[in-house]
């Protein structure tokens, strides 16, 4: 499992795919969400501009990734 560590209180979702490299664009970060890949907690995660907070769990193409505050 990867952890992302916030710089501030959340950080969305396409902006999580971007940061740890699954997605080289906003627009590829978003093709992932509306093609029901990414799933947030253990289920199905639509939502591109989801708030993402410290102890959440994303997967997306069998990648995980845990946000754990600084």
């Amino acid at each position: 499992m990867n952890i992302f560590y916030l710089e501030s209180e959340y950080i969305p979702l396409i902006g999580l795919l971007k940061a740890v490299r699954i997605a080289s664009s906003g627009g590829e970060a978003q093709m992932l969400v509306e093609q029901g890949l990414v799933t947030l907690n253990g289920k199905p995660e639509n939502r591109k501009r989801a708030k993402l907070r410290d102890g959440d769990i994303v997967n997306c193409n069998g990648i995980e990734i845990e946000i754990k505050a600084k």
